[in-house]
């Protein structure tokens, strides 16, 4: 499993706009520069953050992205599924009938402890953890 290239840099902008502090806004434009991240898809990628309340976003000379929450309230799950939607190692993981060997398959139990591990891992981690490193 590989997140998308837009999920990664989602969690880049946001580690980005943790070690600015929550108070501190910065435009897109600097972020999109100082990540390597393309301006176009930048926005984007802001937009669904700020859709799933991880940003907010003002406009004009004084506009802007910072934060919604504090970093700790963020999870590296959060940023990941606000972009890519939930995490489904396998769809027989998250929707009843949708595997014909579902009732038979002795594989069904691996791939909810995978999920459920990286599931937790994920949303373990919040970005405060990260600002200093």
């Amino acid at each position: 499993m590989q997140i998308t290239r837009q999920a990664d840099y989602a969690v880049r902008a946001v580690l980005y706009l943790t070690r600015l502090g929550v108070e501190n806004k910065a435009a897109t434009s600097k972020i999109a520069q100082d990540q390597h991240i393309p301006p176009s898809f930048l926005a984007k990628i802001v937009s669904q953050l700020s859709i799933a309340g991880l940003l907010h976003t003002s406009r004009g000379a004084h506009g802007g992205v910072t934060l919604a929450r504090n970093p700790e309230d963020i999870s590296l799950l959060d940023v990941v599924e606000a972009i890519d939607g939930p995490i489904r190692l396998n769809e027989c993981v998250h929707a009843d009938g949708m595997c014909a060997f579902a009732d038979d398959c002795p594989l069904t139990s691996i791939w909810q402890d995978a999920q459920h591990d990286l599931v937790t891992r994920l949303g373990g981690a919040n970005f405060a953890q990260f600002a200093d490193k």
